[in-house]
């Protein structure tokens, strides 16, 4: 969240056991985001992450980031069959950051 806030990004925390996530009001679910966000970028892992999958494809997004432990076969079959545009990168780096720095 860090590396996004940074680099100017509007940052949506989704966590279903936490309040809040470094300052911000965490959200249960992808479903309960106020706004159709440009990128999602995920840690977790695959048999939760397959789980929440439709609801990231009904919500919608431009990019889905896999960070490293995230990808399986089934989840990149199940995000290719929802239509999800995904990006298998440490979504960190992606936006120009450094993990070292943060």
């Amino acid at each position: 969240m860090r590396a996004f806030r940074q680099q100017g990004y509007e940052v949506y925390p989704v966590n279903p056991r936490e309040t809040e996530v470094e300052g911000l009001p965490a959200f249960k679910s992808i479903r309960d985001v106020p706004a159709r966000p440009e990128m999602i970028s995920v840690y977790l892992p695959p048999p939760v992450l397959l789980k929440v999958l439709p609801d990231i494809a009904a919500k919608g997004c431009d990019e889905l980031w896999l960070n490293p432990g995230t990808e399986s076969d089934e989840v990149l079959a199940e995000a290719g069959r929802l239509g999800l545009r995904v990006i298998q990168a440490c979504s960190i780096v992606g936006v120009g950051v450094s993990p070292e720095t943060l």
